[in-house]
């Protein structure tokens, strides 16, 4: 135990922000994401035509604490808590597989098999997820400051629907052929990636643009940014 630390014990006191918002924003960005990637397996279908994996309802909101994330601590971090990200499902991916292969009772058979059929696709589902998540979220945050670089602090709704935009259509297209060319007819792959790519911006607008907004406003005025 350092001298600093012997200090603070001895006089009852904490260090300021010891738990700071960037630790609160990144978890909860890396935990979007790894649900986005659970929840992809599943695809939904409607009128008889698959539209987009239920991992969409989620994954909006990841890219929009990625904007606040750059919005506040500029690239340079957001660029670390993406590969973090990038690690983070690295180690799911390699722990449920592990899951799927291991032995188990016959009385937990049933549940069992509904595990292994979740999470036999999943690594194939991250490796889309993963390619897909690092071009789509650099270029997302690389957009977002070019775009502040004009617009200042104003028209911060311009910086995360317009750096979304970008960076959805690479994600979109890259994911959806990765993760199901081969085990979805075509018409569905096009279709997933025409009904993903607005929907995604749909909800980001919708309801996590007035998230970003009220947090980002939080963030300045807590950390004099």
């Amino acid at each position: 135990m350092n001298q600093v630390t012997e200090n603070l014990v001895k006089t009852g006191n904490e260090p300021k922000d010891s738990f700071s918002p960037l630790c609160i924003i990144t978890g909860l960005m890396v935990v979007c994401y790894l649900t986005s990637n659970v929840m992809a397996v599943k695809l939904l279908n409607i009128g008889g035509v698959t539209v987009f994996d239920v991992g969409t309802i989620t994954f909006p909101f990841a890219y929009m604490l990625g904007d606040v994330l750059t919005e506040i601590w500029g690239f340079k971090t957001a660029r670390k808590v993406i590969w973090l990200t990038f690690v983070c499902e690295i180690f799911l991916t390699i722990f449920t597989y592990l899951g799927t292969i291991l032995p188990y009772p016959e009385f937990n058979a049933e549940k069992a098999l509904a595990f292994n059929a979740v999470f036999s696709f999943v690594p194939r589902i991250t490796v889309a997820s993963l390619t897909a998540f690092l071009a789509g979220e650099l270029l997302n945050a690389w957009v977002l400051i070019k775009i502040r670089e004009k617009t200042g602090r104003r028209l911060l709704w311009v910086r995360t629907i317009g750096s979304s935009l970008v960076g959805y259509m690479v994600d979109t297209t890259l994911f959806v052929l990765i993760a199901f060319a081969g085990t979805a007819p075509v018409r569905d792959l096009v279709s997933m990636i025409v009904v993903q790519f607005p929907g995604k911006l749909a909800i980001e607008a919708v309801c996590a643009t007035p998230i970003a907004y009220a947090l980002i406003a939080a963030l300045r005025k807590r950390l004099g940014k």
